[in-house]
């Protein structure tokens, strides 16, 4: 016999699964995409499902994938498979190979969260190589959610993390100089997301993808991961959405979880990551909630060009669904029975 908790949570989900199906959600049975063959079907189904953002996401996976097979927990998996990202210095998004900010230094940001709701983060810190392993201390040795700066620093030293000076790669000091001499003034956040667009348009490799994993286990519990080294180029100081709960990253183990990519201060103005989550919560499909994250986005910014957006995420029953602004967003998928690269579905192509 199942106890009151095992029957609430029956409940909850089986009152999902109704809504969503008086809804006439879609996303349940098709995910759509105008480029890639045909509609790949995204159904209920149990774990382990990994998913991540972008091509990075893909080894990444494979990491986290072989962490829960080991009989390492999901919070291991999420956080040992963005570390893969995190080491990856030819990477210029992510971990201390990623691109630098006006001042040349690169800073990192980061966060982790659990089936329970339980989360750490650390922002703004500089020479770790995996910040997202400090977020998750922070969260387990301490009474706090977010620490920044040179206290999260001083804290990460006192609690054995080593500090790891790694020289800024050529290419990378090649494009922050050429930057420099283009835009000799301050430039406000939506200066460093159009150096993306350009370098999306001109065929260049991206500068800010940042890689948020969200998982679940073969028991239904989920977590999510979130690191980056930010916009390329940013004021010195800057702090996206990627360790900021509810809006890079949000983990509800009643529901699902979330995660963002694109131009951080646009998720932070809407919660993004919550946002998602909570349309789930309400009987909306996965592909469906991240469609509309997307669309309230540029509702409220009216006229708003050359900025991406995506949401990815993955619901308590194992459905999942995917939706960006740009044509360009993709994320990986692991699980039992695929492990590929997948093709987001989105609101119209880049020009």
């Amino acid at each position: 016999m199942t106890n009151s908790s095992d029957r609430r949570q029956f409940i909850k989900l089986g009152l999902v699964g109704t809504a969503a199906l008086v809804a006439g959600c879609s996303s349940d049975q098709v995910h759509k995409t105008d480029e890639v063959g045909p509609p790949k079907r995204i159904l209920p189904g149990k774990g382990p499902i990994i998913l991540s953002t972008w091509d990075h996401g893909m080894a990444a996976n494979a990491k986290a994938f072989g962490v829960l097979q080991a009989g390492g927990s999901v919070l291991d998996a999420v956080e040992q498979g963005v570390m893969v990202t995190e080491s990856d210095f030819s990477n210029r998004s992510v971990g201390l190979g990623g691109l630098p900010d006006r001042d040349g230094i690169v800073t990192l940001d980061a966060c982790i969260q659990d089936h329970n709701g339980k989360a750490g983060s650390v922002a703004f810190v500089q020479q770790f190589e995996h910040p997202i392993s400090i977020a998750r201390a922070v969260m387990e040795r301490t009474p706090h959610v977010m620490l920044a700066g040179a206290g999260a620093e001083r804290w990460a030293e006192e609690n054995g993390f080593a500090r790891k000076d790694v020289p800024m790669a050529e290419d990378a000091r090649r494009s922050w100089e050429e930057w420099r001499v283009k835009n000799p003034q301050p430039q406000a956040a939506g200066d460093s997301a159009r150096v993306n667009v350009e370098n999306r348009r001109s065929g260049g490799k991206d500068n800010h993808d940042t890689i948020g994993m969200i998982a679940m286990d073969a028991n239904g519990q989920l977590a999510g991961s979130c690191t980056t080294s930010g916009l390329a180029f940013k004021i010195h100081g800057r702090v996206g959405d990627s360790p900021i709960i509810g809006a890079g990253l949000f983990v509800d183990g009643d529901v699902g979880a979330a995660c963002a990519t694109g131009t951080g201060e646009l998720m932070i103005k809407i919660a993004g990551s919550h946002t998602v989550v909570e349309l789930m919560r309400q009987g909306i499909a996965p592909e469906d909630a991240c469609r509309e994250a997307v669309e309230r986005i540029l509702r409220k910014n009216p006229g708003m060009t050359g900025q991406q957006v995506g949401f990815l995420a993955l619901r308590a029953d194992g459905a999942y669904g995917a939706y960006s602004l740009y044509n360009d967003f993709k994320y990986a998928l692991h699980s039992a029975t695929e492990n590929q690269l997948m093709n987001s579905a989105f609101a119209k192509k880049w020009e």
